[in-house]
């Protein structure tokens, strides 16, 4: 039996670089009717222990280390034994919102994580965060992409930590090879596809080389 996609929607602020502004966040959980993983525990450990209806939670997987998308995770990771993953790249942003606990462990490019017999491959896509990844399960025709690709163009790189020419290079090197079919479920906003973007990312290629 193939995996299902779990999203609910989260509220709460994003902080960074002195500023803070309300936001909406997408969560991701995918799993079957017995254990899931979390996709970016975002605000409300709460509502995502209710939308996991019981199953066992294998790990809590962060795309970045954003607070938006990590404030929920230990309390998350407390109540179920689930295990934080984060790209170590993103350790000092992490710190920033969780100086006394650590993640449980690390995420590299090319890893494979497997839950409820599907593969979420991770693709190390630095420019949002120097440890922004995206997750890719073919067997989903999915692609889970955190901030680095929304629906109209790449992430935002104009505060700390990020950087515009880097996630240019991943948006070409690492989502654009990806098949045009493949949905994008992102952290936040609407979903869409690689063949929707394509023609916007090619602008966005052009414009940052």
């Amino acid at each position: 039996m193939t995996a299902r996609i779990d999203h609910l929607v989260t509220s709460g602020t994003f902080s960074l670089d002195g500023g803070t502004w309300d936001v909406d966040n997408n969560v991701w959980i995918v799993g079957d009717g017995s254990e899931a993983v979390v996709i970016d525990a975002a605000h409300d450990a709460d509502a995502i222990l209710r939308a996991l209806d019981g199953r066992a939670l294998r790990a809590v997987i962060c795309t970045h280390a954003h607070n938006d998308h990590i404030d929920a995770a230990p309390a998350l990771a407390a109540r179920t034994g689930a295990r934080i993953l984060l790209h170590p790249a993103d350790l000092p942003l992490w710190k920033q919102t969780h100086p006394d606990t650590a993640p449980d462990g690390e995420l590299s490019d090319g890893q494979v994580l497997t839950i409820a017999g599907t593969d979420l491959t991770v693709l190390h896509t630095p420019g949002h965060a120097p440890g922004a990844v995206c997750l890719y399960a073919p067997d989903l025709n999915t692609v889970f992409t955190g901030d680095t690709l929304f629906q109209g163009g790449p992430g935002a790189t104009g505060r700390s930590f990020s950087d515009f020419p880097t996630i240019i290079d991943s948006l070409r090197d690492r989502l654009l090879a990806l098949p045009p079919e493949t949905v994008v479920h992102t952290g936040h906003g609407d979903s869409t596809t690689i063949g929707q973007e394509a023609p916007h990312l090619a602008e966005w290629i052009a414009r940052g080389h």
